[in-house]
């Protein structure tokens, strides 16, 4: 059974057996550049940052071109303007899935991903955030004997 402590030294002796919180590294490649996958409904973005001048490429394509709605933009934008680190990283990835505002979505999760392997001192600010967390809902299949996923055909007497 368990001790009981009778005093408070008795309560400072138990102290050092507890856990260190994890201590993170910094997780590049051979280039330099951290790599992290971000997932939002179906999309799926593969993401690669590298320390540069900002500039962000979409499936080869400037950010601009690729995502034309400002709100989407902003988005992405996000994770770095948190970090206090706008324009001083390069972003290189391949989204595939979903529409637009997923693959935004999955895109703002690797970033966020990516810059906490970059900087690991990044990730209380980035998980504060939100911005670490996997937004794991996705659209409800449809059921046989259903309109859609849960709607009903409609009733008719005759």
């Amino acid at each position: 059974m368990a001790e009981v402590l009778q005093s408070l030294e008795d309560l400072q002796g138990l102290k050092g057996s507890v856990a260190e919180a994890p201590v993170y590294e910094k997780k590049v490649d051979a280039q330099g550049r951290a790599y992290a996958t971000g997932k939002r409904k179906n999309a799926v973005a593969r993401v690669w940052i590298k320390p540069g001048s900002g500039k962000i490429t979409v499936n080869d394509r400037v950010v601009d071109v690729y995502f034309a709605r400002p709100v989407l933009r902003m988005m992405i934008q996000q994770p770095f303007q948190v970090a206090s680190r706008v324009d001083q990283y390069d972003v290189q990835c391949t989204v595939s899935g979903g529409g637009l505002s997923g693959q935004a979505g999955a895109l703002r999760h690797g970033i966020s991903k990516a810059l906490t392997y970059f900087e690991p001192e990044l990730r209380a600010v980035l998980k504060k955030g939100g911005f670490l967390t996997r937004d794991s809902r996705v659209v409800e299949r449809k059921k046989y004997g259903r309109a859609k996923a849960r709607r009903s055909f409609q009733f008719s007497k005759r």
